[in-house]
């Protein structure tokens, strides 16, 4: 379903995002935070999931779709839209964090706002405009955020993002070999680096796995 024709903006394809509920895994009485939540349509799915003691957060920052968004979920009384950027914002702690706006690094709060065992998954589109990306599920484990790229995904841009330095290309062999993410605040990029960021850095090394994702 188009929900704005002249940005590109739709619905989504619900096979895909099936997919993803599964790989984040929703489950009752998680907090979730849903970036990009559009008209609410799966931010309706997530508040269904997280019933009956689980919150869903959902931030849009189009006002008219943010409008529609409150006016659809009206009847959850666990839901609470928020007509804003996700990018940089005084987040809660999220056992879930469900990105539906493609961008080339996470936003350092949301890794940050992941508890313990939390799932993140955002559409990772590091090739420049139009250049598509892959969906990277994200899982905070007892030594770092595992990484692992699942589906190649192509996702309107994320507005509120400011733009990467220009650095090295990054193409999908490098992408592939990801298995952690950091901020660059708590370690510093080294040479198992697939990707570095202003403030994030991807890597090829594992981190020790605790938890499904």
């Amino acid at each position: 379903m188009v929900l704005d024709r002249s940005r590109g903006v739709n619905n989504g394809q619900p096979s895909l995002h099936a997919a993803w509920l599964a790989a984040v895994d929703p489950r009752s009485g998680d907090t979730a935070i849903h970036v990009g939540a559009g008209t609410g349509y799966y931010t309706a799915v997530l508040a269904m999931l997280v019933l009956p003691d689980g919150h869903v957060y959902a931030y849009e920052i189009d006002p008219d779709l943010a409008a529609l968004a409150k006016r659809h979920l009206d009847v959850f009384e666990h839901v609470i839209v928020r007509a804003a950027s996700a990018i940089g914002a005084d987040l809660p702690d999220a056992d879930v964090i469900y990105v539906n706006a493609g961008l080339p690094a996470p936003d350092p709060a949301w890794l940050r706002a992941l508890r313990p065992g939390g799932r993140l998954i955002f559409p990772w589109q590091p090739f420049g405009r139009g250049g598509g990306g892959v969906a990277m599920l994200i899982a905070r484990e007892a030594e770092g955020l595992r990484a692992r790229a699942t589906m190649q995904v192509g996702f309107i841009e994320c507005e509120g993002v400011a733009p990467e330095p220009a650095g090295p290309r990054i193409d999908f062999e490098a992408v592939e070999r990801t298995r952690s993410v950091w901020l660059n605040e708590e370690r510093p990029p080294d040479d198992t680096a697939t990707a570095i960021y202003d403030r994030v850095w991807f890597s090829s090394d594992p981190v020790a796995s605790s938890g499904p994702g």
